[in-house]
């Protein structure tokens, strides 16, 4: 089975872009409600990574001392990733797709040019499973 039959669009995807502050990343994933989110160059489009909640809070301790206001001073790009969730070709075979899926909640797909284009999320790939358990039964 193609991927991209579970693909989320970028266009339909709460993405951050690398010149972004921590603070507006930390305000960017309240308002979203995901604790790990996509990094794209604004540009391109490039795959640059992946910030998770866990990631802030380091940042905002280590780099920031806590305070909002210097989180405005520092690039989410400067934050160290504790694991960064690598992506995959839309070319990524199901077996690759799954392996990387049981340890990320979602799957970073980019084109033959490196280009963000959008996620495969956990959710969906189990949703597929038990529709066609289901028709099974």
């Amino acid at each position: 089975m193609n991927i991209l039959f579970y693909l989320t669009p970028k266009a339909s995807c709460e993405v951050l872009f690398e010149d972004e502050s921590i603070r507006g990343a930390l305000q960017r994933m309240e308002r979203s409600g995901f604790s790990a989110l996509p990094i794209i160059r604004k540009e391109d489009g490039f795959y640059r990574g992946t910030l998770t909640d866990g990631d802030v809070l380091w940042a905002l301790k280590n780099q920031c001392g806590f305070d909002l206001k210097k989180a405005e001073e520092f690039s989410i790009m400067d934050i160290p990733h504790q694991k960064d969730y690598l992506p995959v070709s839309v070319s990524t075979d199901m077996r690759a797709l799954l392996r990387k899926a049981m340890d990320q909640n979602f799957v970073p797909v980019v084109d033959d040019r490196d280009s963000f284009i959008g996620i495969v999320t956990r959710k969906s790939i189990l949703a597929q499973y038990v529709a066609s358990v289901g028709e099974e039964t």
